[in-house]
């Protein structure tokens, strides 16, 4: 696979992963914010650090707009001029996949072009308006079936491995970007009450698992029992990869290293290949050498073949 593909394939999952990831903080958020104590720019306000666009979301919306949910929303939704808002997501996502048709699945390439469609429509500004909860819910889950069709339609080769570290990849960071400004968020709300701290400390870890897809798998092992223990809840998704959740970081760092190393000797399979078949060959007469130049062809192929249909 050349490397343009390969580009394509990894940016294509990681956009995906980003758009996915986006839809489920802002729904996750727009809960917290009607359920909690916590003032609307200590809802909102790490949501746009997370997605790395404080300064950006400044110079557009004002220093005051954080305190505006309705403005955050927007601006990480349907705005064109934010890099990272589900809008271009999703354009950058389906750009990708159309670039890399070869070798990206029928049923994926739909899903995405049908999400990106929606979203350029007027049907989505008046779901986003009407019914933000039900719009972002679509996103998601048109994104998580894209994900899903990528590992049952497509052959478990190359390609897919870089659709997939570019999912992980984004993963890991935006849980590590999550973990590290909620750290924030829960020492602004400490100093800002600290009667009712302990009942805003708890909506606030609740709404990091659910963020992080760690809401279940944590009421599960701890059998539906919530206190106000900061550490116990860091760890299902910082620390603890015992807990089999798919968005946990240790599993995600460790699902990166398989995928690399997994390229990594397949590449080095073919180099020795053509080490021992072309390079370390002694000169031989033309006839031969066309001969043997077919011979390495076909075992490439052959190599090629068993990979994919590994």
């Amino acid at each position: 696979m050349i490397s343009r593909v390969a580009d394509h394939c990894f940016w294509f999952g990681r956009y995906l992963e980003r758009t996915e990831s986006t839809a489920r903080l802002l729904q996750v958020t727009a809960s917290l914010a009607l359920d909690s104590e916590l003032t609307p720019q200590q809802c909102w306000q790490p949501v746009v650090i997370t997605a790395g666009e404080q300064e950006r979301f400044t110079q557009l919306c004002g220093p005051f707009a954080a305190a505006d949910g309705d403005a955050v929303q927007r601006y990480l939704t349907l705005d064109e001029r934010v890099p990272v808002s589900l809008r271009r997501s999703v354009a950058a996502a389906r750009e990708n996949a159309r670039s890399s048709r070869d070798v990206i699945s029928l049923e994926a390439w739909e899903i995405v072009n049908e999400l990106y469609l929606y979203l350029e429509s007027a049907t989505a500004r008046e779901d986003f308006e009407d019914h933000p909860y039900g719009f972002y819910r679509r996103v998601r889950r048109e994104a998580q079936l894209c994900l899903g069709l990528l590992r049952a339609t497509m052959l478990h080769d190359t390609p897919l491995y870089f659709c997939w570290l570019g999912v992980l990849l984004e993963r890991v960071g935006q849980t590590a970007r999550i973990l590290d400004v909620q750290y924030h968020a829960f020492l602004a709300a400490e100093s800002a009450g600290r009667g009712a701290y302990p009942i805003v400390e708890v909506s606030l870890w609740l709404s990091l698992l659910r963020a992080c897809y760690g809401f279940e798998p944590f009421m599960k092992i701890h059998r539906g029992i919530v206190s106000a223990q900061p550490r116990a809840y860091a760890r299902i998704e910082a620390l603890e990869a015992w807990t089999d959740g798919q968005h946990a970081t240790p599993l995600d760092a460790k699902a990166v290293h398989e995928i690399l190393t997994r390229v990594v000797d397949e590449t080095h399979a073919v180099c020795d290949l053509v080490q021992s078949e072309l390079i370390a060959a002694e000169p031989q007469p033309q006839s031969q050498s066309q001969s043997q130049s077919q011979g390495v062809q076909t075992q490439m192929q052959s190599h090629s073949s068993s990979n994919g249909g590994a």
